[in-house]
């Protein structure tokens, strides 16, 4: 018979869904992607995302979430094509750049055109050009579907994680 798990204490219990949901979710470390791609005036968008997933090998397929509020919604709702970057732990100063103010995070030259003319980061362990193929809106956010058409690899690096509202890489090795 498993051994019963205690109850949690009064001060380690969460009454409110929202509180709990953010608490939890900021307590698992995610994998650090930017997803880039042009407006309908061709201006380049993007943002910091840890919501990236596969979701077939055949067709290759991912998906990533993301609130329709978020300043770069717009332009993924009308994209019909997005980079997604893996990160690694030399674009950690690009994570942030990405995840702060909309007006700033193309400022620099840690990107240039690439595929389509989208957004490409510079310097990234790989990236990949994708087609969106649905957007599936839940409540105020909404799942892409992305088909993956083209990629590339830059050189090997550490993974980037994040964890606890902060970038880092992890120091335990494998």
């Amino acid at each position: 018979m498993p051994e019963a798990v205690p109850a949690p204490s009064p001060a380690e219990r969460i009454v409110d869904d929202v509180s709990a949901f953010k608490i939890a979710f900021r307590r698992l470390a995610a994998g650090v992607s930017v997803i880039t791609t042009l407006d309908p005036e061709g201006r380049p968008r993007g943002f910091t995302a840890t919501s990236l997933a596969s979701l077939a090998a055949v067709p290759p397929l991912a998906t990533f979430n993301m609130a329709r509020t978020a300043s770069t919604w717009p332009a993924v709702d009308a994209a019909e094509h997005v980079i997604i970057h893996l990160l690694g732990a030399a674009n950690r100063e690009v994570a942030g750049i990405l995840s702060g103010p909309q007006e700033k995070r193309f400022e620099g030259d840690h990107w240039a055109p690439g595929p389509h003319g989208l957004p490409l980061l510079k310097n990234v362990p790989a990236w990949m050009l994708a087609r969106v193929v649905e957007r599936h809106h839940v409540a105020g956010g909404a799942v892409v579907v992305v088909q993956i058409e083209d990629g590339g690899l830059g050189g090997p690096d550490d993974a980037i994680v994040y964890h606890e509202r902060a970038y880092f890489t992890p120091s335990i090795p494998a």
